[in-house]
């Protein structure tokens, strides 16, 4: 079967290697990974430029919109470290395809939903299949290939994600103009119906032997995001019944340390807090959370900037987004090439502050300001995220064994996530209250600009975190 591999400078067809054969089968595992992370990559940034059209049919602010990204992001949060389990103990193919039905039925729920509370609760029904479809398809490819053949299977899979991010925000926009939103969420059935199909027909089901579950660990852990995600959507949409504020934040301190205690009496905890004891990953995981705090709440902003803000359509908002995502792709060929060069200390530190100026840099546009210049702005954009992303990620597990893997990952997929939902709540919280003062010369483009500073700031403070690195960290990679 041929595959694409992804150099570091072209694509070209390749086969798998025939003296150490894989079981045909097994061969449709890189395609439905592929199938899996293009739905979610997809449904991931197709949504951002719906936004302002799904508020206007609800009745709904366009600035209040975030709790329809955070409740998936969050429930995607609360879901990964049950995955695997779930696949060892049930099968990769029973486990793949119940997902990829649930994330299918989900999307069409999202479609037919009628109110803003009935698009969240689909939303959630949507990510108990997505935390469910990479993660498991992933393992399977993990079990099923000889580690001489997983780099170019990964480097194939990687691919669809790339350009599902391309296309997601203009499709979404071109839907949302000349058809209707609805259809951002029905373009999933028949991509979901064929990677079920093909699935069925040929995706072995690997079970593999599992101890019990820590469900009281995943219970301590969901109360604390849930809780945290609770306090940040009541700040962001102007709640401030501060008993109902404090006693959240009382729960959630009170979860944090019943799983401390929790965690230190299993042999096999949900998270093993002893991994904070590796620098670089503790390090990584502190730079994830305030990097992602800025820079997760962009795929939100922007679209809502250029066209309430601007007064751009909802195509044309989505079209400028292609630059940013472009680059991110371009920039992958100058990832390994920088870091060995300079190092992962340096390239964080200096690239964390780059990325905060070019967010601050869109506060000085104008609505008169020529489209054009948004494109440079939004390359940009895109490279200097994707030097960032693919640097604190392979930095966050640089030093982690055999033993801590497993853990290291979850933790690390668990913090992307988190850290994206709160910076989504974030910059609504900053807009909601920046176009409170809205009034004389303050205008709700104004609240867009200061908003980009605040959040660029905050961009800027992982540099400091960075900065604790070791010259030498991640010279193992390199």
């Amino acid at each position: 079967m041929d595959f694409f591999k992804f150099t570091g400078h072209f694509y070209t067809p390749f086969k798998m290697n025939i003296s150490n054969p894989v079981n045909p089968a097994k061969q449709i595992l890189p395609w439905l990974t592929a199938l899996a992370i293009f739905m979610q990559a997809l449904d991931g940034t197709i949504l951002n430029t719906a936004l302002p059209a799904i508020a206007n049919e609800f009745g709904q602010s366009s600035l209040q919109m975030q709790s329809v990204i955070v409740s998936y992001t969050v429930t995607l949060a609360i879901l990964i470290p049950l995955s695997g389990w779930l696949s060892d103990k049930f099968g990769t193919r029973n486990i793949f395809v119940a997902s990829v039905l649930i994330f299918t039925l989900g999307s069409i729920l999202c479609a037919f939903s009628f109110d803003i509370s009935t698009l969240v609760c689909a939303r959630i029904v949507q990510a108990f299949g997505g935390a469910m479809m990479v993660p498991v398809a992933r393992l399977a490819i993990l079990y099923s290939y000889p580690k001489n053949q997983l780099l170019r299977v990964i480097n194939f899979i990687t691919i669809p994600g790339l350009v599902g991010q391309v296309i997601g925000p203009s499709l979404g926009g071109f839907l949302s103009d000349y058809y209707s939103w609805h259809w951002i969420f029905l373009i999933n059935i028949p991509i979901g119906l064929l990677g079920v199909f093909l699935a069925y027909k040929k995706m072995p089901n690997i079970i593999k032997p599992v101890g019990k579950f820590d469900i009281l660990g995943l219970l301590y852990l969901s109360t604390t995001i849930v809780a945290l995600t609770v306090i940040m959507e009541f700040l962001s949409l102007g709640i401030t019944i501060w008993t109902l504020i404090i006693g959240t934040l009382l729960i959630t301190l009170l979860s944090i340390i019943l799983y401390i205690k929790h965690s230190k009496k299993q042999e096999k905890p949900i998270i093993d807090l002893n991994l904070f004891k590796v620098d670089t990953l503790r390090i990584g995981l502190v730079g994830n959370l305030f990097t992602r705090l800025g820079v997760g709440g962009m795929p939100f902003l922007l679209p809502l900037f250029l066209q309430i803000g601007y007064g751009h359509s909802a195509a044309t908002s989505g079209l400028l987004l292609i630059p940013s995502a472009l680059s991110n792709i371009l920039a992958k060929y100058a990832v390994i090439p920088l870091i060995r060069n300079f190092g992962y200390r340096k390239i964080l530190v200096s690239n964390t502050l780059i990325l905060a100026l070019i967010i601050i840099a869109f506060s000085v546009t104008t609505k008169e300001t020529p489209l054009f210049y948004f494109v440079p702005l939004m390359m940009f954009f895109g490279a200097a995220n994707s030097i960032q992303m693919s640097s604190m990620n392979t930095i966050t597990i640089a030093d982690l064994n055999n033993d801590t893997a497993s853990s290291g990952n979850s933790l690390l997929a668990i913090m992307q996530q988190l850290s994206n939902s709160f910076g989504v709540s974030i910059a609504a919280l900053f807009l909601s209250l920046l176009t409170n003062f809205e009034s004389g010369d303050f205008t709700i483009t104004q609240a867009f600009k200061y908003t980009f500073i605040i959040i660029g700031l905050i961009t800027a403070l992982s540099s400091l975190v960075f900065r604790n690195l070791k010259e030498s960290a991640g010279s193992n990679l390199t």
